[in-house]
């Protein structure tokens, strides 16, 4: 797996590009970007919304991936790993 951040905007938000090293070692970027977006609510909670496009994604791809490729289920761990990393347990 590779990452590549695109938007650094602490504490609001971040956005990365997603992809895999190729057989030399080298990142290979599929056009598939994730995003969490924060907004604070008061002094212990957070509001995140999350977000994924694969509007750039060629359609050579597309072929091989049925879309959506990721469940509710998918998106609702993503934000509990989030939320644990942040709270530290």
């Amino acid at each position: 797996m590779a990452n590549k951040v695109q938007v650094l905007d602490p504490p609001r938000a971040i956005r990365w590009l997603t992809g895999q090293e190729k057989d030399d070692g080298q990142p290979e970027f599929g056009g598939w970007l994730w995003r969490y977006d924060l907004a604070p609510l008061g002094p212990s909670e957070t509001e995140i919304t999350l977000t994924y496009d694969w509007s750039a994604v060629p359609q050579s791809l597309r072929e091989y991936i049925q879309f959506p490729p990721f469940g509710p289920e998918h998106l609702t761990n993503s934000l509990h790993h989030l939320t644990e990393l942040v709270s530290g347990g």
